[in-house]
């Protein structure tokens, strides 16, 4: 049997699967709540989505437990220094490094954002980072494909 797929979420995609029932987003969560894919989350990414949420949907909070407790998602270790300070000198933004540094740690196959100024259209970020960045529809893609051949 194969090793079930490892998928980092990315505070913006969190953010969208609780905001929208429907959507790759919260296609990605239902996949962890069915056991298909498995789901990791740093504690960087948990801060920024409960100060998020607190700001602009302070209603959602409890959506936010319910869906991260049913998705099965794990909170991995924040990084390594070393890991950190790599990470800090292809992704500017701090918050974002730190993110992009527990993601790397994690041994993710796959980190799904819609952050395309941080990730998505960080080139040297795509080409050095031991997984595939996408955004929820090109993981969705991607797992399709795997899960076909």
């Amino acid at each position: 049997m194969a090793r079930k797929v490892k998928v980092f979420l990315d505070t913006s995609v969190l953010f969208a699967g609780i905001w929208s029932a429907e959507g790759g987003a919260r296609m990605i969560l239902k996949l962890g709540e069915a056991g298909v894919i498995g789901l990791l989350v740093s504690p960087q990414v948990l801060t920024e989505i409960e100060s998020s949420l607190r700001e602009k949907a302070p209603d959602s909070l409890g959506k936010l437990a319910l869906l991260l407790d049913k998705s099965g998602s794990e909170v991995v270790p924040a990084a390594a220094p070393g890991v950190l300070e790599r990470c800090q000198a292809i992704v500017p933004h701090p918050g974002d490094a730190q993110v992009i540094a527990s993601a790397w740690n994690s041994q993710a196959d796959y980190f799904v954002t819609l952050d395309q100024k941080h990730f998505l259209a960080n080139e040297p970020l795509r080409e050095m980072a031991p997984f595939i960045i996408g955004t929820p529809g090109d993981f969705l893609a991607w797992l399709r494909e795997r899960l076909s051949t």
